[in-house]
């Protein structure tokens, strides 16, 4: 067999898994292996992209901003870093960092999702809010995992920080992008497969990819090149953290919950959603990421992807005080909506 014939049959299985999947979930890939993938991963798409008539409407309404009014609750955006808690082998701590940059503590790792500690990303205003945890009060990074590579999810001069051999965990197609900036522990996974780090002294943790309804795009000539999706971060006790990256609301949810029931936490975009008719395929609501949390199942969940950068139409403060209201009408404890200020942390006991 080929390599080339192989990759297509893996390609089948992979699409084939979208809807039929095996009984028992497959073993972990080896870590850092070169893969083959498709040219293109549009048919992954849950949605068409937006065409000409949209982008002439979306111009011509010109709705890409907050409004004056909108932008009167920057000062009033939740701040208010702190020390990274202690944690052990057996506890799991959060840490927003802004936007989806979170400090996750599992198994004795510290793992950063999409770092941005960047003040400014290509095409969008300066940050709303600092960065909720200075790089140099960082522990060092066991391992890092990237949703997608839009700019304001994968930034090129936060990862230039990192050691080298530090492990990155990303989506089908995005290695060599890593590799080419020197990158030498890339693992790229397809959706539903899973890779595990194990770091002497701590406990191996599992890095399972699962689909989100986005899209990507990092050039005028890469749309869909690369794959896009969510994580979920496990250790051996079965505490588990689901990172969603960048997402709208749909069907994976519930088949995200399915194969993976129990989640402890879900880290939830709830910002970037306005104006609706442009935004509602990739980007959910306050009260649509409530829904997928009822639809993951998961026990708490904790709101993300508002408050750091200017990307849409919504006043800055709205998508806090929705997901609030949303969440109370679902009559679960308030204690189980993490609405963490950027740099302030949770800790979820073993």
């Amino acid at each position: 067999m080929t390599e080339q014939t192989g990759q297509t049959q893996e390609s089948e299985r992979a699409l084939r898994s979208r809807t039929a999947p095996p009984l028992t979930a497959p073993p972990p890939r080896p870590l850092g292996e070169h893969r083959r993938w498709p040219r293109s991963f549009a048919d992954r798409l849950s949605a068409p992209l937006p065409g000409v008539r949209a982008m002439a409407r979306l111009a011509r309404e010109g709705a890409l901003r907050p409004s004056p009014q909108g932008l009167r609750g920057i000062a009033e955006l939740p701040f208010a870093p702190g020390p990274l808690p202690a944690v052990d082998t057996a506890t799991v701590a959060v840490t927003w960092a802004g936007h989806a940059s979170w400090v996750v503590r599992i198994g004795g790792l510290t793992v950063l999702t999409d770092p941005v500690w960047s003040r400014r990303i290509l095409g969008t205003p300066a940050r709303l809010t600092p960065v909720g945890v200075r790089w140099e009060d960082l522990p060092p990074v066991d391992a890092v995992v990237i949703s997608h590579n839009h700019y304001d999810h994968l930034d090129a001069p936060t990862l230039r920080r990192l050691p080298r051999r530090t492990p990155l965990f990303v989506p089908a197609g995005l290695a060599r992008w890593c590799r080419r900036r020197g990158f030498t522990r890339v693992t790229e996974l397809d959706w539903w497969e899973s890779a595990e780090l194990a770091v002497p002294g701590r406990e191996p943790v599992r890095f399972d990819f699962v689909p989100a309804h986005h899209w990507s795009k990092r050039s005028l000539t890469d749309t869909c090149r690369s794959l896009w999706g969510g994580w979920v971060l496990g250790d051996r006790r079965g505490q588990r953290v689901y990172f969603a990256g960048d997402t709208g609301y749909g069907h994976w949810f519930k088949e995200i919950g399915r194969r993976h029931p129990g989640l402890d936490l879900a880290l939830l975009p709830i910002g970037a959603y306005a104006p609706r008719w442009w935004l509602r395929d990739v980007h959910a609501d306050p009260e649509e990421a409530v829904q997928a949390c009822e639809d993951l199942g998961a026990r708490r969940m904790a709101p993300m992807h508002w408050g750091t950068f200017v990307l849409s139409a919504e006043p800055v403060l709205e998508p806090l005080a929705r997901v609030r209201a949303a969440w109370e009408r679902t009559g679960r404890p308030r204690a189980h909506l993490w609405d963490l200020p950027v740099g302030a942390s949770r800790v979820l006991a073993a």
